[in-house]
């Protein structure tokens, strides 16, 4: 649609314009008109990036839950909400009810402890594989796992510690777990009691060995 009112369209057709008022005419017919900020002659046509929808969000969570099952082999499917005021404790068949009531009582100093305290649910089941993975492989005994007590079962660290022997029941290096002392975290913590290496097997059973030679 032409900008040129009829008025001086019809002046113009009345005569032929000079150039110098043809410069002008057209000049005070595009006052207020800005130019285009971005390119030649173009219309900027780009639009502003859009972060991830729902959807994509949750189809990454579980891309990610997926991956972890495969490299860890523990499971996150849902579990029983545990009361931050009751205490836990598990012994695997095979081990004496003596061993648990020495962990129990703190009989086994820790000799290394684990912090989950305000961690997501899937950075700490990777950070608990690891550390019992390193732990045995490093020949250690007892361990200690931090995660919190929370108010009610509904709080998070009432969730980590419920998903914490979820997991340690699936890992066969552990042999039993508790709730750890008071001086060290009491219900708030957890201590864990690895089985032997197999390299540790081995070095008891040649001590034993050479006493008996």
């Amino acid at each position: 649609m032409s900008r040129f009112s009829p008025a001086m369209m019809s002046a113009a057709h009345a005569r032929e314009l000079s150039s110098a008022e043809a410069d002008d005419l057209f000049s005070r017919e595009m006052q207020g008109v800005a130019p285009l900020r971005r390119g030649k002659d173009r219309a900027d046509v780009t639009t502003a990036r859009k972060g991830p929808s729902e959807a994509q969000l949750a189809r990454r969570e579980d891309a990610q839950k997926t991956l972890g099952n495969e490299l860890d082999g523990l499971s996150d499917s849902y579990v029983e909400h545990l009361s931050p005021h009751d205490p836990v404790e598990f012994r695997r068949d095979g081990i004496q009810t003596g061993v648990l009531e020495r962990l129990r009582q703190g009989g086994y100093p820790p000799e290394a402890q684990l912090n989950l305290m305000r961690r997501p649910l899937i950075e700490c089941r990777r950070e608990v594989h690891r550390f019992i993975q390193d732990a045995w492989r490093s020949e250690l005994r007892c361990l200690l796992v931090i995660h919190g007590k929370g108010r009610d079962s509904e709080s998070h660290a009432a969730l980590i510690r419920a998903y914490l022997v979820h997991w340690l029941e699936q890992m066969p290096e552990v042999q039993a777990w508790s709730s750890a002392t008071p001086r060290h975290g009491g219900l708030g913590a957890t201590l864990v009691m690895l089985r032997k290496s197999r390299a540790a097997r081995d070095n008891n059973r040649e001590r034993h060995q050479k006493r008996r030679g």
